[in-house]
């Protein structure tokens, strides 16, 4: 039975769908949207949480972007989610990238992005700041990092990456100072060469995001 991923715009779906466009992995993507009217008693038993992404095999339902990226890498027999010795870092980077980079990324576009988007409010100033002091400590190390290496975890591209780039495509409206790191800038434009990372909607039914409302 082919397997259904059931995706959004938004950062988390967004890298499910990069992953499984990466991996060429053989797979039906629908569009969703379960916080819509009425929508919500379809997807609620498939995630309680209600989140996106979602990925459905037969009786066997999977969510959180991580956990889906794992399943298609070993359903594809690759070394993309990292096995062996090199799992444990794998892992330290993606744990990291949550409590560090990908968390000051998502509070700068939480303000600035994704609370205009949806009317949520107005920017926090005191809010962006704070992002924004976080983003600085942890780019920091992250430029020391690549300053020797090209990728996060040996000599190719891995999940890891992928998923502490997953609120850059979005930079555009959330202004975060990349370009103050060149070394990250390196890194981001290699993974911006990967096709299934710079298109990952490329040919898919996938509706753009609301657009960010004028300020009040």
């Amino acid at each position: 039975m082919m397997m259904k991923l059931f995706f959004s715009r938004n950062p988390n779906p967004r890298l499910a769908v990069a992953v499984a466009r990466y991996l060429k992995s053989a797979i039906d993507f629908e569009y969703a949207s379960p916080f819509a009217p009425g929508e919500s008693e379809k997807f609620r038993p498939l995630n309680p949480n209600l989140s996106l992404p979602i990925l459905v095999s037969g009786e066997h339902v999977l969510w959180e972007a991580d956990a889906i990226a794992c399943r298609l890498s070993r359903d594809a027999a690759s070394d993309f989610w990292r096995t062996g010795d090199d799992e444990p870092e794998m892992i330290r980077w993606i744990s990291w990238a949550k409590d560090n980079f990908m968390r000051a990324c998502d509070i700068v576009h939480f303000e600035r992005g994704t609370k205009q988007r949806y009317a949520l409010g107005p920017i926090e100033e005191e809010k962006v700041a704070e992002g924004l002091a976080r983003f600085h400590a942890a780019a920091t190390i992250l430029e020391s990092e690549f300053h020797a290496r090209q990728w996060l975890v040996g000599e190719s591209v891995s999940y890891a990456d992928f998923r502490m780039a997953a609120f850059l495509p979005f930079n555009d409206i959330a202004r975060l100072p990349v370009a103050d790191y060149p070394a990250i800038c390196r890194w981001y434009d290699r993974l911006e060469n990967i096709d299934a990372w710079r298109e990952p909607f490329k040919g898919l039914d996938a509706p753009d995001l609301p657009p960010i409302a004028p300020p009040r």
